[in-house]
């Protein structure tokens, strides 16, 4: 590590701590006109109950204790709405204030209009110490990386603190943690013990059927980390994505201060203050630039790789993140065009199908294009070039998977365990999005909430909290450096089961091989990040198309005898049983098939 890379590491580290500290610099004080509800009824009530409680006005030293005073404003709000008559014509809905309400109306909005501050009043000057000293230190470290000998050095892969993961027994150990703790958490998040109480018992039907139906246990290839191996840096690297993720999904109020440090950004890009999703989806653009940077580095022996980097950066930052705020800039319908449904499951529900008829004739394209992608240019495109054209090309947490998550692709477990697993949980969650957009469509065209005793609305809530929130989010970025990049990927994104069906079925791409060449040094295993056995399909000349398979070639770029190619072919029905391996005796040397 040279005197730069040093510098960079430094950097980077004083950064995030200021990035961190930042949540804790504001204090609070909230003004009577700083709320705002729209709801008539909510607004007289709160405002009531609000100088009642004496809330306005005060300063509070953080935002917790702003929290619990409106909290306390809150409950005394509703129990006041709750002992009046509902007016004629109003509906309980309107009336009430139910729980829920707590979030929507109250967090973060009051929070980020109460804070004051240095981070308030300078938010550029933060935004350089923090963001911008942590983006420079990133570059340092990465840019001397240019002047290395071009190719992939394996040496230490798994020696590094940061890199080399959990051993199996502390993955067992997490996962038997987080899961019920998500599930508990759904509970109080939604009020509704149904769910969480359904989600335990899949849960417990898969385990089952891997761990003792399957019998799984006795035919178990390696992993992807060595046991006994625990990166310790990696922990404290994953434990810090992981509250990022909880706070941004389901406590957002506790990171205003990040808002106000964005603010100039979102203001100059869509014209209003930030959220949480402006600082997410800004933050998100700049790591896939930066960590771009370095696969720049790491693969400029592989044009294939130059070139597939430089896509999903330019897709990140066009059509996920430039275009959308832009055309909100507008006061037009906004949306990133290249997500896709299920994995954008939000697609179909009511408020943005009639956000897109409302929008006129941008908003008709967009929910036609939305359409058009699902039916017809999914699967058309997967057919000629793969599920790579879009997972490894275009997607969004594909970009990040391959970017910031590269240092941990070979972290991702090659068990046959953990492929049986991954074939019943992606698929699981596909059938869970298909049934829960059927409901959706089926209230916004009838109006009816209730179909078979399922209400629709909660159906969706439960899936957005623990797909859209707990998997793809908090576990698949989360777990970058505990159990791999492409975790959600692997076991989550319905989109990549979907495309995965059509690739295994019905799809020219493969990988093809050439057993006679290989010489079973495992590199290409080792740096599959979505668990894939590959030298096991090198060594018996056999082609792969599995429907995990994300067509990212860093498998053919690591191989030092190129074994290994992408390709479209013809012969679909057969390519997948022809065994081209040499087998040489004292006798003879032929190929078997």
């Amino acid at each position: 590590m040279n005197l730069l890379q040093k510098i960079g590491i430094a950097l980077f580290v004083i950064g995030i701590g200021v990035f961190t500290a930042i949540l804790g610099l504001d204090k609070y004080k909230l003004a009577a006109d700083a709320v705002n509800i729209q709801n008539e009824y909510h607004q007289k009530a709160f405002m009531d109950a609000a100088y009642t409680t004496d809330l306005f006005d005060k300063t509070y030293s953080s935002n917790i204790a702003l929290m619990n005073a409106l909290r306390s404003t809150f409950d005394q709000a509703k129990q006041s709405l709750a002992s009046q008559a509902i007016p004629d014509g109003v509906s309980e809905w309107d009336f009430k204030l139910g729980d829920w309400k707590f979030k929507e109306y109250f967090t973060p909005t009051l929070v980020k209009n109460a804070s004051v501050g240095t981070v308030k009043d300078n938010p550029i000057m933060w935004w350089l110490m923090s963001v911008g000293i942590a983006l420079l230190g990133g570059l340092f470290y990465i840019l001397p990386k240019f002047s290395k000998h071009p190719g992939i050095q394996h040496n230490g892969i798994y020696q590094s603190p940061m890199e080399r993961g959990l051993s199996w027994k502390w993955r067992a150990g997490l996962l038997a943690v987080f899961i019920p703790g998500v599930l508990i958490w759904g509970f109080f998040y939604l009020y509704n013990w149904f769910w969480p109480l359904m989600t335990a018992v899949v849960v417990g039907l898969i385990i089952g059927l891997v761990m003792f139906y399957q019998n799984s246990k006795n035919r178990n290839p390696q992993r992807s980390a060595s046991p006994g191996m625990v990166g310790w840096l990696g922990i404290i690297t994953g434990i810090y994505m992981i509250s990022f993720y909880i706070l941004l999904y389901w406590a957002p109020h506790y990171i205003t201060g990040w808002m106000n440090l964005f603010d100039p950004f979102s203001r100059a890009l869509n014209g209003g203050p930030a959220s949480q999703w402006f600082v997410y989806g800004m933050l998100y653009t700049l790591i896939i630039i930066v960590m771009g940077v370095r696969m720049f580095a790491k693969y400029r022996h592989n044009r294939y790789q130059l070139i597939r980097t430089g896509s999903v950066m330019f897709f990140q930052t066009a059509f996920a993140f430039l275009i959308p705020e832009i055309l909100s800039l507008l006061n037009k319908p906004s949306m990133d065009l290249k997500n896709i449904w299920p994995l954008n499951y939000s697609f179909f529900f009511d408020y943005n199908i009639d956000n897109l008829i409302s929008g006129g004739g941008l908003g008709i394209f967009m929910l036609v294009w939305g359409i058009v992608l699902v039916i017809i240019a999914v699967p058309l495109i997967t057919y000629f070039f793969g599920k790579r054209w879009y997972c490894s090309w275009v997607c969004g947490c594909g970009g990040l998977a391959e970017t910031l998550g590269d240092p941990y692709r070979q972290l991702s477990d090659k068990s046959m365990r953990a492929w049986k697993y991954e074939r019943w949980i992606i698929h699981g969650v596909l059938v869970f999005a298909v049934v829960m957009t059927a409901m959706t469509l089926y209230t916004y065209f009838s109006g009816n909430s209730q179909i078979l005793g399922f209400n629709s609305y909660n159906v969706r809530s439960w899936y957005g909290f623990l797909i859209g929130a707990g998997f793809s989010g908090v576990v698949g970025t989360g777990f970058y450096p505990l159990m791999g990049n492409r975790v959600w990927c692997r076991f989550g994104c319905p989109l990549a089961a979907y495309l995965g069906l059509v690739q295994r079925l019905k799809s020219r791409f493969r990988i093809t091989t050439n057993g006679g060449q290989c010489i079973s040094c495992g590199n290409c295993s080792t740096y599959c990040e979505m668990g894939i056995d590959v030298r096991s399909y090198a060594q018996k000349g056999q082609d792969i198309v599995r429907a995990s398979c994300v067509g990212c070639g860093v498998c053919a770029a690591v191989c030092p005898r190129g074994v290994l190619r992408l390709e479209n072919g013809d012969d679909v029905s057969q390519r997948t049983q022809d065994l081209r391996a040499i087998h040489i005796s004292e006798s003879e040397v032929r190929l078997l098939s």
